[in-house]
């Protein structure tokens, strides 16, 4: 095994007990398709004894990644569609996708990017970056940058405060946020230093990926304290993952820890189809009741949106249940008739 417990082969997840050495070959395979890589801290919050246990879930793969069911394809939310430049996806007005390595610290068993992440070679070159920076200095409407992947902060400080100069040089990106696994999945590679980079001219925003509470370990929750105190805004995102925090309880133990470590909960995801996720689905009727589930009983700065990412790229749609519903009647005046459901259940008629 690779520093500090890291699992990178088939053969750390038997020496870890996280696997029966009998579904070796056949996992084999599946790593041979897509990458395999857990970090020491996600890899000793597994319980190797417990069958269903959510962090193992997440990270350890299974047989079932080499079959892909008719509606599961390889850019499920239609990145290429979108793609501009080497590393560039534009798929809204004022703001881009950059992504400078397709390396991660953990490969989530359900990404969406799985057909792209994972190659070592798979980083930008220095002529591929020029080309993006390019693309994002000639478009006066781009307001924000997202860093993606991939993972940014798999870069080394230096290489990340380059491309934030760079960026800083741009005069209309106001803002640049960085989405990442590593504050939770490998706590320790943010320290001081790299918050003290992170600080530019532009907002700086970072989004951390998380899907179960127990993620959340003295060890993330000190490395998202770091940001928060250096100025770094953070922001969450979750899937929904059945098996993993397709739960009320686990859900709302998940919310309200993020909010305590002063983390807003932005985005709660449906699962997008790539291939060869389908143990993961939880249906759209499922996910609509967990999160009218959350209304009244959670406080509102911890509720995500839930979203869906509709497939060919075009975009993100909020699929929360609506409590407002239009009675279908209306008045001379142009004022419609709704019903409204309350948080307690109530139903309640408005005229607006």
């Amino acid at each position: 095994m690779s520093r500090e417990g890291e699992i990178r082969r088939v053969g750390d997840l038997v020496e870890r007990g996280l696997l029966d050495a009998a579904r070796g070959e056949e996992i084999g395979r599946v790593v041979e398709r897509f990458a395999l890589s857990i970090t020491g801290a996600m890899a000793d919050l597994i319980d190797p004894s417990d069958p269903h246990d959510p962090i193992s879930r997440q990270f350890v793969p299974d047989e079932s990644e080499l079959f892909t069911r008719p509606d599961e394809v390889a850019d499920p939310i239609g990145d290429e569609v979108h793609a501009t430049a080497p590393g560039v996806v534009h798929r809204y007005r004022d703001r881009v996708l950059l992504k400078p390595s397709a390396l991660c610290r953990v490969y989530c068993r359900f990404c969406f990017r799985r057909d792209t992440v994972g190659d070592g070679e798979a980083s930008l070159s220095e002529a591929e970056l020029d080309a993006a920076i390019a693309h994002i200095a000639a478009r006066p409407e781009i307001f924000e940058v997202i860093l993606t992947g991939g993972d940014p902060l798999v870069l080394s400080d230096r290489r990340l405060g380059l491309l934030l100069d760079r960026l800083e040089a741009v005069p209309h990106v106001e803002v640049v946020r960085i989405h990442s696994r590593v504050p939770v999945v490998d706590p320790g590679r943010v320290g001081e230093d790299t918050v003290r980079l992170l600080r530019h001219r532009f907002a700086t925003w970072m989004v951390i990926h998380t899907d179960h509470p127990r993620e959340l370990t003295d060890a993330a929750a000190a490395a998202i304290g770091r940001l928060v105190d250096g100025g770094v805004p953070v922001l969450s995102q979750t899937t929904l993952l059945a098996g993993v925090n397709d739960d009320a309880q686990v859900l709302e133990a998940l919310l309200r820890r993020l909010v305590r470590l002063r983390v807003k909960p932005y985005y709660l995801h449906h699962l997008d189809r790539a291939e060869g996720t389908a143990r993961f689905r939880v249906p759209l009727a499922r996910g609509r009741e967990l999160v009218a589930g959350l209304r009244g009983g959670l406080t509102g700065i911890a509720q995500p949106t839930y979203v869906l990412d509709v497939p060919g790229g075009h975009g993100k749609v909020a699929i929360g249940p609506d409590p407002l519903e239009w009675t279908g009647k209306g008045r001379e005046d142009g004022t419609s008739l709704y019903r409204v459901t309350a948080p307690d259940g109530t139903v309640h008629d408005w005229e607006g």
